[in-house]
């Protein structure tokens, strides 16, 4: 939910999780938040592919994607964001969520450009089920960033990328992957792409 517009300053949004818990938010028009419909969509979406699942979030903004993920069982999460006032909101926020959480999941938040994180490698990092990406609309990324995560082998066999993107202006899906589910939610649609050739779960009615 990254998408830097303006200094930090200004009144802020009420931000709260599907479950009730209220985070920080990013004030003014720092970021865009994911509203919660579509947090809760995303959620029903990939459904039983959440508890224990390696959850990583590019360009994660207040971090919002990533606590619902981790309010639903991630195992894992790890979420990345150039803009390092927005990565210590998201730092913050995630704690809070693990704090309260009934397992004891692994964290780690990165204050970088996503396509120079990408292109560093995993290292050690076990590639990932569930990519979320949500770069500024207009940023043209959506592309560049499925190119990195294709040549960094950051999604493992049958894993699946969620794009959050503008209803009107939905990026085509590149070469080497497949829609397997597209939704529209007013201005705002989601697609979820897997690596062509390989098994994934069947799309959610």
């Amino acid at each position: 939910d990254s998408q830097a517009l303006a200094p930090l300053a200004g009144a802020s949004v009420s931000l709260r999780l599907s479950g009730g818990r209220r985070l920080q938010s990013p004030p003014g028009q720092t970021a865009r938040p994911t509203t919660s419909r579509v947090r809760l969509a995303v959620m029903n979406l990939l459904g039983e592919a959440l508890p224990g699942c390696r959850w990583l979030d590019l360009c994660c903004g207040s971090g919002v994607m990533a606590c619902e993920a981790l309010q639903r069982g991630a195992a894992v999460v790890v979420a990345v964001d150039r803009d390092r006032r927005l990565v210590a909101l998201a730092r913050t926020n995630l704690e809070a969520v693990r704090k309260g959480s009934s397992h004891d999941p692994a964290l780690q938040v990165h204050g970088a450009d996503v396509l120079h994180w990408l292109a560093r490698g995993r290292g050690e990092l076990p590639p990932f089920d569930l990519i979320y990406v949500d770069p500024p609309y207009g940023a043209g990324l959506y592309g560049p960033i499925a190119a990195g995560v294709t040549a960094g082998q950051w999604l493992r066999p049958g894993g699946t990328m969620v794009w959050e993107c503008a209803s009107n202006a939905i990026p085509a899906v590149p070469a080497g992957w497949h829609c397997r589910d597209q939704r529209r939610y007013g201005g705002c649609s989601l697609l979820l792409l897997e690596p062509e050739g390989l098994p994934g779960p069947p799309a959610v009615a």
